[in-house]
C-alpha cells in the first residue's frame, strides 16, 4: 500500500570540484583536509555569520552553499530518528527486544534495523494471526511555509528587497489562519473539539462505522453510543490527530479553498516558487524551508477479518494504528517533497567549488568545500536508506 520512494544516492566524490580538492577530507578538526576551515560547517548559523575572507560577490554565495549543505545534513539526521524511532517502536509493541532494533552508526543503519525487526515482527504476528488485514490510508498533505521562503530570500540574496518578495504557490493549494470567514475547509489540530472527519482516534458520536470500542465494549462497526476509537466517517467529540470540517464560516484552525481576507502564516502543499536568485540561496531557502515541512496525519483505516487468535488481532492492529502513520508520513510525504533536494544542494556545492578558484583565500576554504560535500553524499545516502526501510516496514503491513 505504501509507496516506496527513495531519492538519489550520492558517491562521495571530490573530482572536478575545484583544483584545490584534492583530498576528500572530513568535518572541521579530523585529518586529511586541505586548509582547513573557519567555521564549523555543520551548523547554519556559525557558517552565516563566519568570514571566509573571500571577495564580496563570492562570500554570500559561499556562506549559502555550504548553510544548505549544513541543513540537508541535519534533515536527513531527522529523518532516519523518526524512522527509526516508529519502527522501533512497532516493533517493540510487537513483542521485539531493543537489542532486536539496534542498529550501527553508517548513514541510515539505525532505521534499516528497526525497520526490518518491525517487519519481520508484523510477518510473524499476521501470520499468528492468520486472517485478512487490509491497510487503506489517504497520503499526508505535506505543506511548506510561505514566509520562510520569503524572509530565507531576502536574507541570502542582496539583490532581493526585504519586504517585496513575492512568492507564489505553485501545483497545490494555499492554507493558513483565517480571522475572515473560510469558504473551503477548516482544519483543526489534534486534542480540539471536532465536528467532522477525524484523522486520528475518535471520541464521542460516531456517524458511521466504529472501529476500537462502543460503549466500552469491542466493536468494528456501527456503534451508537460512544465510540472510542477510529470513525469511519463524522466525528462529534475530540479527535486525537487533526479535524477536517468543510463549509465552516468561522475557524479556529488551518482554512484551506478560500478566506475573505488575506490568510495569516500562508502555507503552501505545492511547490514554492520565489524571486529568481543565485543557485546557492535557492539551494539554501529550499534546503531549511523543506527541513521545517508540516505534514497532515495520514487518514488510517485497519480492518482484520477472520481471524485465529483474536488477541493477537488486536495487539497488531493497535501497534500499527499508534505506529503506522509516522512511517506514512515519511514514505507518501516527506520522501517525495525533498526528492529534488539532493541534486540542487549537490549542484551548489560543486558550483561554488569552482567560483571560488585559485589563491590563498581559495586554499583557506577548500576543505571547507570537501568537508561538506563528504557529509552531503552521506546525508543523501542516509536519506535513500531511512526512506526505503520506512517503506519496507510500511509494504510488510499491506502485503497480502
Amino acid at each position: 500500500m505504501a509507496k516506496r520512494i527513495s531519492g538519489p544516492v550520492l558517491g562521495i566524490m571530490c573530482v572536478g570540484v575545484a583544483p584545490l580538492l584534492v583530498d576528500c577530507g572530513g568535518m572541521p578538526g579530523l585529518p586529511g583536509m586541505p586548509g582547513g576551515c573557519p567555521a564549523d560547517i555543520s551548523d547554519p548559523s556559525a557558517i552565516m555569520s563566519a568570514n571566509f575572507g573571500l571577495d564580496a560577490k563570492v562570500e554570500g554565495n559561499f556562506k549559502a552553499a555550504l548553510s544548505a549543505g549544513a541543513t540537508f545534513k541535519k534533515l536527513a539526521a531527522d529523518i532516519e530518528a523518526d524512522v527509526a524511532g516508529a519502527c522501533g517502536k512497532l516493533a517493540m509493541d510487537l513483542g521485539a527486544s531493543e537489542a532486536d532494533v539496534a542498529g550501527g552508526d553508517g548513514p541510515g543503519d539505525k532505521a534499516k534495523a528497526a525497520c526490518g525487526a518491525a517487519a519481520k515482527m508484523i510477518g510473524d504476528v499476521k501470520a499468528k494471526v492468520s486472517g485478512s488485514l487490509k491497510v487503506d490510508f489517504e497520503p499526508p498533505v505535506c505543506s511548506a511555509s510561505v514566509d520562510a521562503m520569503a524572509n530565507c530570500a531576502a536574507s541570502c540574496d542582496a539583490t532581493i528587497e526585504p519586504g517585496s518578495v513575492k512568492v507564489e504557490c505553485e501545483g497545490g493549494e494555499l492554507s493558513g489562519k483565517c480571522s475572515g470567514e473560510c469558504s473551503g475547509s477548516c482544519e483543526v489540530e489534534a486534542g480540539a473539539e471536532c465536528s467532522g472527519e477525524c484523522a486520528g482516534t475518535c471520541t464521542g458520536k460516531c456517524e458511521g462505522d466504529c472501529s476500537g470500542k462502543c460503549d466500552g465494549k469491542d466493536s468494528s462497526g456501527a456503534c451508537e453510543g460512544q465510540c472510542e476509537g477510529t470513525c469511519s466517517a463524522t466525528c462529534s467529540g475530540t479527535c486525537s490527530a487533526s479535524c477536517k470540517v468543510s463549509g465552516k464560516a468561522d475557524c479556529s484552525g488551518s482554512c484551506s479553498g478560500g478566506c475573505s481576507v488575506e490568510l495569516e502564516a500562508p502555507k503552501c502543499s505545492g511547490e514554492l516558487k520565489p524571486p529568481e536568485m543565485s543557485a546557492e540561496c535557492q539551494a539554501n531557502c529550499d534546503a531549511e524551508v523543506n527541513a521545517k515541512l508540516e505534514c497532515s496525519e495520514p487518514k488510517l483505516s485497519i480492518s482484520i477479518e477472520g481471524a485465529a487468535d483474536a488477541e493477537a488481532a488486536m495487539k497488531l492492529k493497535a501497534a500499527l494504528q499508534a505506529n503506522l502513520p509516522a512511517l506514512i508520513k515519511v514514505t507518501a510525504g516527506i520522501g517525495g517533497k525533498i526528492e529534488g533536494l539532493t541534486a540542487s544542494v549537490t549542484a551548489s556545492l560543486k558550483g561554488i567549488g569552482q567560483v571560488v578558484g585559485k589563491g590563498s583565500a581559495a586554499l583557506k576554504v577548500a576543505g571547507c568545500i570537501a568537508g561538506s560535500i563528504k557529509a552531503q553524499a552521506e546525508a543523501s545516502v542516509q536519506i535513500s536508506v531511512s526512506v526505503e526501510a520506512s517503506a519496507s516496514a510500511s509494504g510488510e503491513a499491506s502485503a497480502g
